[in-house]
C-alpha cells in the first residue's frame, strides 16, 4: 500500500516537472533577455576619456566621441 502511495506521489512530481517547470524556465529566460536588452554599453571618448553610452555617442572612424566638440 505504501509503495502505491509513493509511486503516486512520484508520478505527481514527475508531471509537475514535465509540464510546469518548463513554463517557469521560459518565463525566467524571457525576463533575463529583457534585462540584457536594457543594459547600456559604455564606450570611452578618445579625446577627453569620459565614458558615455553607446546610444548617445557619435561614431566617427570606428571611434566613439561624447560630443561634437571632442570630435573636432
Amino acid at each position: 500500500m505504501i509503495f502505491k502511495i509513493a509511486l503516486f506521489v512520484l508520478a505527481l512530481v514527475g508531471i509537475y516537472f514535465l509540464f510546469f517547470k518548463k513554463s517557469r524556465e521560459k518565463e525566467v529566460n524571457t525576463t533575463r533577455k529583457k534585462q540584457l536588452e536594457n543594459e547600456e554599453i559604455m564606450v570611452e571618448c578618445p579625446t577627453c576619456k569620459v565614458f558615455v553610452s553607446k546610444k548617445e555617442s557619435i561614431l566617427n572612424n570606428a571611434q566613439y566621441y561624447c560630443s561634437k566638440e571632442c570630435l573636432r
